[in-house]
C-alpha cells in the first residue's frame, strides 16, 4: 500500500474539488476518488438526451464564494455565469402578474400593482436583510467556535464572535434574532401585507427545507438563499454557460493545474483508521490507498456510519449520528421541449417571463397545505413549482429551437406512508403537468422526454442520504456550532486525520463552495 498521496478526497461534488484545489496550491500531494464517470456530484451538466445537455440536480447559482473564485481563477477556466433578468416572474389564477427584476423601480412598480404601501416598504426590507446578511456571510468562510467551549482560548472565539454584531442596531439585533427562530411567513408578515409579494418572496424560505412557509427557521432558509449575489450585487441569481457542470469542471481544473489528481468510477467502500487514526481508504474493487489525511466529501451519515467501521468512533458520537436528520422533501423534473410554455396571464413565446424563475404557488396558505401534506407522508396534491429554462441564455444546451426546462418542487417526502414512489412516480407528474396546464395551457404539446428524479432517485443516483440536497437538514440545531454535532463542527473528526469537507459541515448546502475552502485551510493548520 504505498504512500505516494498526502491527502485523499472521497467524493468530487464541488466542496471536495475545492478541498483539493485549495491543498494542491499549497504542495499537497492529493487524490480526489469520485464513484460516478463525472465530477461534481450535484453540481453537473448531463447529456441526457441527445443535443440536450441538462444541469440535472442542482440548476442556478449565487452562492459560490467570491473568495474562492478569485482563488482558484476559475473564470480562466471557463465558469462565467449570465445573471438572470427578471429574477421572478410569478402568475396568479385572477388573471394578474408580478415581474422582479434586477432595476429596482421596475420591481417597485411592479409591487405597487399589488399593494402602494408594500412598494414604500420593499426598499427598507432590502436594506435590513441585507444589514443582517452581512453578518451572516461574515460566518461563512469562518471556523466555527468550539461548542460548548472547553477554555480561555475557545471564550476568546465566542468573544470575536460577538464582536461581529458591534455595527448592528438594537432593532437589527432583535431581527438576527427572528431570523434565526422565525417562520418565514411571520417575518414577511411584519412587512408587507400583500399575498402575491409574500409567496413570491416566501419561496426561498421552503425550496429544500423540511418545512413549510409557517415552519420555525425558515426565515433563516430564505436568507441563506438570498446571501449571494453575482457581480457584485446581492441576491441575483444566474445561469452558469454549459451548466451547473461547468462550475465543478473550472473548479477541477484549478485543481489538476496545480497537480492534483482525480480519478472517477473509483468507488470508496471503507476509510481505513488504524490506533485511532485515519490511514487511507478502500475501493470497492479491493483496492487500498494510504494517505495520513482523509476528507470526506460525503454527507455525514454515510461517512460515518457506512464508510468506518463502529468500534472506531465514541458510543455517544454514533448514536447522536444515526439521530441526525438527512430526508428530502424536493423533487427535480427535467423537460426537453419543442417550444415555451405559454400563459394565459401573458401570452407570447419568448417574454421575459421565460427569463425568469416562474412559480406557480399563488398563496402562503397554499404552500402551507403542499407541507400539510408532506408531514403526513404523502406527495402534495399541488405542490410548488419553481420553472427555469437556461436554453433562454444559453442555446447551447439543446438543439436549435429546442429548450431545457427544470422543475424543482416542494414536497416530495423521501418516506411514503402506505404507498412507494415506483407506485408515485408517475401518478405525481401527470398531477404537475395538469398543474402547470392551469397557467400554460400548451405544457403537454411540447414535451419531447422528462426525467423525474424523486428524493429516492437523488439519493439512488447522487448517492445523498434520503435525497437531502443540503447533506442534512439546514435547522438550528443542526447549523453552525451544531453542524453536523455539537462539539464536532470545526471540520475535524473523532478520527485523527479525517476531516469533513462538504455540505454536512459549516455553513451547509449549496452550490457554495464554502465548507470545502475551510476544510482545508483546517486541514493546513494541522
Amino acid at each position: 500500500m504505498p504512500n505516494n498521496h498526502d491527502a485523499i478526497i472521497i467524493g468530487g461534488g464541488h466542496n471536495g474539488l475545492v478541498t483539493a484545489a485549495y491543498l494542491a496550491r499549497a504542495g499537497r500531494r492529493v487524490l480526489v476518488l469520485e464513484r460516478r464517470e463525472l465530477v461534481g456530484g450535484c453540481a453537473v451538466t448531463e447529456e441526457l438526451w441527445p443535443g440536450y445537455r441538462v444541469s440535472t440536480a442542482s440548476y442556478l447559482t449565487s452562492l459560490l464564494q467570491e473568495k474562492v473564485i478569485r482563488d482558484l481563477d476559475l473564470e480562466k477556466y471557463g465558469y462565467k455565469v449570465d445573471a438572470k433578468d427578471p429574477a421572478f416572474f410569478s402568475p396568479f389564477p385572477d388573471g394578474r402578474y408580478m415581474f422582479m427584476w434586477q432595476d429596482a423601480a421596475k420591481t417597485l412598480q411592479e409591487i405597487s400593482k399589488f399593494s402602494k404601501k408594500d412598494a414604500e416598504r420593499f426598499p427598507a426590507y432590502e436594506e435590513h436583510l441585507e444589514k443582517l446578511a452581512v453578518v451572516v456571510e461574515s460566518l461563512l468562510l469562518t471556523t466555527p467556535p468550539e461548542f460548548p467551549p472547553q477554555g480561555f482560548s475557545d471564550m476568546a472565539e465566542w468573544l470575536k464572535l460577538t464582536g461581529r454584531l458591534r455595527g448592528l442596531s438594537r432593532k437589527e439585533l432583535v431581527g438576527l434574532v427572528k431570523i434565526f427562530t422565525q417562520s418565514a411567513a411571520d417575518m414577511l408578515d411584519d412587512w408587507f401585507e400583500s399575498e402575491e409579494l409574500k409567496v413570491t418572496l416566501a419561496t426561498d424560505g421552503v425550496i429544500g427545507a423540511n418545512g413549510g412557509p409557517k415552519s420555525a427557521g425558515t426565515a433563516y432558509i430564505l436568507m441563506h438563499h438570498c446571501m449571494g449575489g453575482l457581480a457584485g450585487k446581492r441576491g441575483l441569481w444566474g445561469f452558469v454557460r454549459g451548466g451547473m457542470g461547468a462550475v465543478s469542471e473550472a473548479i477541477a481544473a484549478s485543481a489538476r493545474s496545480k497537480g492534483a489528481e482525480i480519478r472517477c468510477n473509483a468507488h470508496v467502500r471503507q476509510i481505513l483508521v488504524r490506533d485511532g487514526r485515519a490511514t487511507g481508504v478502500v475501493l470497492d474493487n479491493g483496492e487500498e490507498i494510504s494517505a495520513p489525511i482523509v476528507a470526506s466529501n460525503l454527507d455525514p451519515i454515510i461517512t460515518f456510519l457506512k464508510l468506518i467501521e463502529e468500534r472506531h468512533l465514541p458510543g455517544d458520537f454514533v448514536q447522536q449520528m444515526r439521530r441526525y436528520r438527512s430526508e428530502g422533501t424536493s423533487c427535480k423534473i427535467n423537460l426537453a421541449l419543442n417550444g415555451l410554455p405559454d400563459f394565459r396571464v401573458l401570452p407570447g413565446t419568448p417574454g421575459p417571463q421565460h427569463r425568469a424563475t416562474m412559480h406557480i404557488c399563488p398563496s402562503i396558505e397554499y404552500v402551507e397545505r403542499a407541507w400539510d401534506d408532506a408531514k403526513y407522508g404523502k406527495p402534495s396534491q399541488k405542490p410548488l413549482l419553481e420553472m427555469t429554462v437556461p436554453t433562454t441564455y444559453d442555446s447551447s444546451l439543446a438543439p436549435q429551437g429546442k429548450h431545457i426546462m427544470g422543475i424543482f418542487l416542494q414536497y416530495a417526502p423521501y418516506t411514503l406512508k402506505g404507498t412507494t414512489w415506483e407506485q408515485e412516480r408517475e401518478p405525481f407528474f401527470q398531477r404537475i403537468l395538469g398543474l402547470i396546464e392551469e397557467y400554460a395551457p400548451n405544457i403537454r404539446s411540447i414535451i419531447d422526454h422528462a426525467q423525474i428524479l424523486t428524493p429516492y432517485d437523488l439519493e439512488q443516483r447522487f448517492h445523498i442520504t434520503g435525497g437531502n440536497i443540503f447533506h442534512g437538514e439546514m435547522s438550528l440545531d443542526q447549523m453552525f456550532v451544531m453542524r453536523p454535532l455539537a462539539g464536532w463542527a470545526r471540520y475535524k473528526t473523532p478520527v485523527k486525520g479525517l476531516y469533513l469537507c462538504g455540505s454536512g459541515a459549516h455553513p451547509g448546502g449549496g452550490v457554495m463552495g464554502a465548507p470545502g475552502h475551510n476544510a482545508a485551510r483546517e486541514i493546513l493548520r494541522g
